[in-house]
């Protein structure tokens, strides 16, 4: 038992975690030359179109007598609660920097959640032989973060497979101690869990104490729910059953459980004979905060919008979802997500896998409302607000964040930040590069933050955020108005200094998007009952004066009249066909 090592591999997006763990398995022999492709532990075909992991993968290898765990985590933000408990499941995390472009945000925020588990960290420098690579300043860029000597940082190719052997080496040679005692009561930590078709849910568990055999009783103790072990086993990459899996060692389980909010991450599975007193730390209820509405265009899909999400659901359980209602779009649903990637994702697979047309609204955020009577309530779209003479003070959610940029462009982001409501908490350098960390509403970083800091700093900047609490803030309800008729859909929440500049860009917007009708439409921004921006689609106008060939003006005063009382009661009963661009103006702002 003492020859188990169990690892992950930590990197910014794209710095090739998956390639490396692709060529740690040829070289083990896990997976034969014949089946190898490329990015093999990235199941689904947009993690490969777009190049991330999105669902994380655990893989059993064996390497000079002993038994290596990987776990390949997925690299964006959103999905930081997943790395933070594969980071928990393991002992020794192997840090990959790409040569080209050294140490970025995501680098830094996954170092410090290992830290944090007070793991061995392996440094790693990738695509070497790249033209582009510069691998004496990045060392000196990871020398100067975690103060390593240069000889411990190990140069490797992905592509090409260099050096991968020295990884596994330095796994082996290292002297850790892994708790292996099988007759406690059992603790095992869920890192992940999926659902399949066929067998329910999966778990990928790491045991630290006792252990579990094949058709014994399990207990869920954050879930409190009870299942069986159904399968036992361990991946290479394939699921290869076994009797029992023990302390120290990494696995899966297949349960009769129907879904995964019944065994979440971060839970702890124990027998439920023989149940441990206490569970192991770190677990919490990961809560969506980036809301948004599905809508499918056209209402006879909404039983397949709705099951379509209820099967992805039962794999996610930080998929959060209610029904909703709108007079312009019909019957649709309104969905909590992790974040903007989240979101992103989830709408591929709607409109792939289960071939859905979607409108979907613009993305917001929740809200803490104090009412005058002391009551908290939360909520999740501009819409589901009280009346303004009821609410005593609305709170919105504020982010942590930390953005890394070359020094020569600091000033960009500063103003950046600024524009965004943001502060600017702290500026630290790491050899050339500048790291920003600054405090914003999350409201402001939704729609186009991420493409403006892009555009501001030339593509070099990268950034990461976390939740950081709620304040309360001077905050309004925007509402939009097509031809007097408020539309719920489109309503947002806004800062009231930044209200009527909100308004005026979306009525702008609104002009574009909407066609002209035979009459003409207004389209107003509103607070309360105040206007704040009015914009106005002209009326197709038709030449009535066309069938009269003389200069009677008397006739064409008629004719022009008759025209006029046409359009007015035209105006009164006539129905503006809203298109769907115009529910996403707001992701589209510039």
């Amino acid at each position: 038992m003492e020859k188990i090592r169990n690892f992950c591999i930590i990197a910014h997006i794209d710095h090739g975690k998956s390639t490396i763990a692709d060529r740690m398995m040829e070289i083990t022999g896990t997976v034969s030359k014949r089946e190898m492709k490329s990015q093999l532990l990235d199941s689904m075909d947009l993690e490969r179109e777009k190049g991330i992991t999105i669902k994380l993968a655990p893989v059993t290898m064996k390497w000079k007598g002993y038994t290596l765990n990987l776990i390949d985590t997925p690299g964006h933000v959103d999905f930081s609660y997943e790395v933070s408990r594969s980071l928990q499941a393991v002992e020794t995390a192997v840090l990959v920097v790409d040569a080209t472009q050294g140490i970025q945000a995501q680098t830094l925020a996954n170092v410090y959640l290992a830290l944090e588990q007070d793991l061995t960290i392996i440094p790693v420098i990738n695509k070497i032989d790249l033209p582009a690579a510069d691998v004496e300043k990045v060392a000196a860029q990871i020398i100067s973060l975690l103060g390593y000597k240069r000889e411990d940082i190990i140069e490797v190719s992905g592509k090409t497979g260099y050096n991968i052997d020295l990884i596994l080496d330095r796994l082996i040679n290292l002297d850790i101690e892994i708790n292996t005692d099988v007759s406690a009561k059992t603790k095992a930590l869920i890192f992940d869990s999926y659902f399949d078709d066929y067998r329910g849910v999966v778990l990928y568990v790491r045991i630290f104490e006792g252990e579990i055999d094949k058709n014994s009783e399990i207990l869920m103790m954050a879930a409190e729910t009870k299942g069986l072990a159904l399968e036992v086993g361990v991946l290479t990459p394939k699921m290869t059953p076994r009797d029992s899996l023990k302390a120290g060692e990494i696995g899966y389980i297949v349960t009769n459980l129907k879904t995964t909010r019944e065994a979440k991450v971060g839970d702890t599975v124990t027998l439920a004979k023989n149940p441990a007193t206490q569970p192991l730390p770190g677990y919490k209820n990961v809560l969506p905060f980036v809301y948004a509405g599905f809508f499918p265009v056209s209402n006879d899909q909404y039983k397949d919008l709705k099951e379509a999400i209820e099967k992805l659901s039962l794999s996610d359980s930080a998929l959060q979802y209610a029904p909703e209602n709108s007079p312009v779009l019909g019957f649709g649903l309104r969905i909590g997500f992790l974040g903007l990637l989240h979101m992103d994702i989830i709408k591929e697979r709607l409109e792939r896998e289960f071939n859905l047309d979607l409108i979907i609204t613009n993305p917001s955020t929740n809200y803490e409302v104090l009412l005058n009577n002391g009551e908290l309530i939360e909520i999740k779209s501009a819409s589901e607000l009280p009346d303004m003479t009821e609410v005593a003070e609305i709170r919105e959610p504020w982010v942590k964040g930390e953005i890394i940029v070359p020094r020569e462009m600091i000033g960009n982001v500063l103003n950046l930040i600024n524009e965004k409501r943001g502060l600017q908490t702290n500026l630290s350098y790491i050899e050339e590069r500048a790291v920003i960390d600054f405090e914003a509403p999350m409201a402001n970083l939704l729609t186009d933050f991420y493409d403006q800091l892009k555009s501001a700093t030339s593509g070099y900047a990268s950034f990461n955020y976390e939740l950081n609490g709620y304040k309360a803030e001077d905050l309004v309800r925007i509402d939009f108005l097509v031809a007097g008729e408020r539309m719920d859909a489109l309503s947002v929440m806004a800062h009231k200094t930044e209200a009527e500049a909100i308004g005026r860009e979306v009525t702008k917007k609104l002009k574009e998007v909407i066609p002209r009708q035979n009459f003409e439409v207004a389209l107003q921004a509103a607070i309360g009952a105040r206007i704040i921006a009015r914009e106005t689609i002209g009326a197709y106008r038709k030449d009535v004066l066309v069938k009269i060939h003389t200069g009677d003006r008397d006739r064409k005063a008629k004719l022009l009249e008759k025209q006029k009382r046409g359009k007015a009661r035209m105006k009164r009963f006539g129905k503006i066909d809203i298109p769907p661009e115009a529910f996403t103006v707001m992701l589209k702002r510039n």
